[in-house]
């Protein structure tokens, strides 16, 4: 199995998984939030708008958005352009959390490529997208 590059795919991602787990619950948070935190530092963003660009699934976002929400790090209001939507606003002590979470997203990657040097890492790098960007055109 170990010269199937999507075996050796899945199991980087399944370390990778593990690392953002662990290390993001050490700080009571979880992949997801930080995902939805970072572009709302752009912006208010309606729930639908953040999942798209996120790519979590709406059912995942409720559940991320509520626990943001809990810990003070958005505000949820309905559009006044369509009462059927939420409007999500990053707080101040939101925008707290992104520097906390990103410093923790950080010592994730340099865990995760410690065994690889600079340039290594910047092909890698390279070499994802371009796997995934041909996952998402095909």
């Amino acid at each position: 199995m170990e010269h199937l590059p999507s075996w050796l795919l899945t199991q980087a991602a399944a370390h990778a998984h593990r690392l953002v787990t662990e290390h993001f619950a050490e700080i009571g948070a979880r992949g997801y939030h930080y995902r939805l935190l970072m572009p709302l530092l752009d912006g208010p963003a309606s729930q639908a708008d953040l999942g798209r660009r996120t790519g979590i699934h709406f059912s995942d976002i409720v559940a991320a958005l509520n626990e943001l929400t809990g810990g003070g790090y958005i505000e949820r209001r309905p559009d006044p352009a369509d009462k059927r939507r939420n409007v999500v606003t990053i707080t101040a002590r939101g925008r707290e959390r992104v520097k906390e979470l990103a410093a923790t997203a950080a010592a994730i990657q340099e865990e995760l490529l410690a065994p690889l040097n600079a340039a290594e890492r910047t092909e890698l790098v390279r070499l994802l997208t371009l796997l995934r960007a041909g996952a998402a055109a095909g």
